[in-house]
């Protein structure tokens, strides 16, 4: 059997990012472009580097470091955007773009306010001018399901002719059902006379719960590319989960006659970083990656499983990195070994860092026997990427408990200038009185939306992670922090949060200067 190739295109660190609450700061991205490079995937969208600075600069530093798939930039159909595009991507082992530009009546009519031939002249114009740099062009029909499709089948045409290698049909906002988006594919290869010369591609959203359906759908009409996310992270509902899809290709194989070159033993190490990056807890009962995945309480399940996995798994642990036994280090664990293993699970590591979390690790052995994998990349994710975004540093705190008293909170924080400030006040509760001292000491105002605590691990020496997200100064971010101590982390997250909020308005700023 002939099995045709489905390249993956990934973009979580652009759609994905989009994800309400979501910021991930320039050291978060590398790292999980580094990991999406490790999975392998083919193309990586990298972000839209005419939104920000930090945007640019983010994609400029993962084009120039990542050699083992594609780096691509999104760009609307704008001079502007495909020359800071270019400025950014050029460094890439293979630079491509991707352009957009909506073409569903409501789009031209109330966003745009464009006729089909302006739309037209438009997207024309973008995909030759993009040629002139790129020797890769991918060019979108935003809202392309919602589409009149002898016009899609027009402008679709024309972008070909005009150098554009790549076609995607995006269902922008998840309304198609999989049996209509075959067809919009039928359609185009049926009248598009010049389809062949181009790469079909799928970008499904999950507002109805069909993404990764309509997805494959797109693959059984002809599409060979597929775009979508870790986990399915994006706008409101989320895109297509990547690791659901790429399982689903490869155990029913058979009939897609179709595969990826992921590799799929990455897959759960790739799920948990995007998670704990992006703070978007997976649902235990998630497809694919959830603690539950492989799981059978059912009697009648467990008699099967006993007899032979293979009557109610079809899916087993192992193809995708799931393992009974996690790697563990102990406090005789060496700085070489640690290091290794530190390589092993994908983190990029300098000599400077390797000091500071060797220094965190020791200190986390002197109170916990074990220390996994899931401890290690707390540990890296707390010490080493929050640091880019670092304003206030917690000092010290000090909480007064008790049923019947008035929750205390002592706080020393150290300035960006060096000085440290000692406060108290009090709350309702523990965490509480903790946020209210934080929040006198900063002159800045802060909204508390979402406070959430997990364990990492089990036992009565987990380590507590906490989430949060805040508004600082109109700008909505999120936090997080791990501790053996809940009120430490806690704190530390909403600093974090805090901080990331302070580092949006400032690089505001500095762009409204130059603007």
């Amino acid at each position: 059997m002939k099995v045709q190739k489905i390249q993956i295109f990934d973009t979580t660190l652009r759609d994905g990012e989009q994800s309400p609450g979501v910021n991930l700061n320039k050291s978060e991205k590398f790292q999980i472009a580094k990991q999406l490079e490790r999975f392998n995937i083919d193309i990586m969208e990298a972000g839209f580097p005419a939104s920000s600075k930090g945007d640019f600069e983010s994609v400029k530093e993962i084009s120039n470091h990542v050699r083992g798939c594609s780096v691509t930039g999104l760009s609307r159909c704008k001079q502007s955007d495909i020359d800071v595009a270019w400025e950014a991507l050029q460094g890439g082992a293979e630079p491509r773009i991707h352009l957009f530009l909506a073409t569903s009546p409501i789009h031209m009519a109330s966003k745009l306010k464009m006729t089909e031939d302006q739309v037209i002249e438009r997207a024309v114009e973008s995909v030759q001018y993009a040629a002139k740099f790129f020797p890769h062009i991918q060019w979108s029909a935003e809202d392309a399901c919602r589409t009149e499709l002898p016009f899609l089948a027009k402008i679709v045409e024309k972008v070909i002719r005009a150098g554009a290698s790549v076609i995607n049909i995006p269902d922008t906002v998840g309304f198609i059902t999989p049996k209509e988006y075959g067809e919009v594919f039928r359609y185009l290869k049926t009248n598009v006379p010049n389809i062949e010369n181009v790469i079909l591609s799928t970008h499904c959203h999950d507002d109805l719960g069909m993404a990764v359906a309509n997805s494959l759908a797109g693959v059984e009409h002809g599409a060979r590319q597929v775009e979508g996310t870790i986990n399915g992270i994006g706008e409101r509902a989320g895109n297509a989960s990547l690791e659901e899809f790429a399982v689903a290709l490869h155990v029913r194989k058979d009939y897609y006659q179709c595969g990826t070159e992921l590799v799929l033993a990455e897959t759960k190490r790739t799920s948990d970083l995007v998670s704990k990056l992006t703070g978007m807890q997976i649902p235990a009962n998630k497809a694919v990656v959830g603690r539950n995945a492989f799981a059978h309480e059912s009697g009648i399940h467990q008699d099967g499983m006993l007899k032979n996995k293979q009557t109610y798994e079809i899916i087993s642990p192992e193809l995708v990195g799931v393992t009974a036994d996690p790697y563990v280090l102990g406090k005789l664990s060496g700085r070489h070994a640690f290091k290794t293993h530190l390589q092993k699970l994908g983190f990029s590591i300098n000599d400077e860092e390797m000091q500071t979390l060797f220094t965190a690790f020791k200190s986390l052995c002197d109170t916990k026997k074990e220390v996994t994998d899931d401890d290690i990349i707390a540990l890296v994710t707390d010490n080493k990427l929050g640091k880019e975004t670092s304003v206030y540093e917690l000092k010290s705190i000090q909480v007064n408990y008790g049923t019947n008293d008035v929750q205390t909170a002592t706080i020393t924080l150290t300035h960006p200038d060096g000085t440290e400030q000692c406060q108290a006040s009090t709350g309702a509760g523990s965490v509480e009185a903790i946020y209210n001292t934080i929040e006198t000491m900063l002159d800045v105002p802060i909204a508390l939306y979402d406070y959430r605590i997990q364990s990492v691990g089990g036992g009565r020496d987990a380590l507590a992670e906490v989430y949060v997200t805040v508004d600082v100064q109109n700008h909505r971010v999120s936090g997080r922090s791990v501790s053996q101590d809940v009120l430490e982390a806690s704190a530390k997250a909403y600093i974090s949060a805090v901080n990331r909020g302070l580092v949006r308005t400032r690089l505001a700023q500095e762009e409204a200067q130059k603007a």
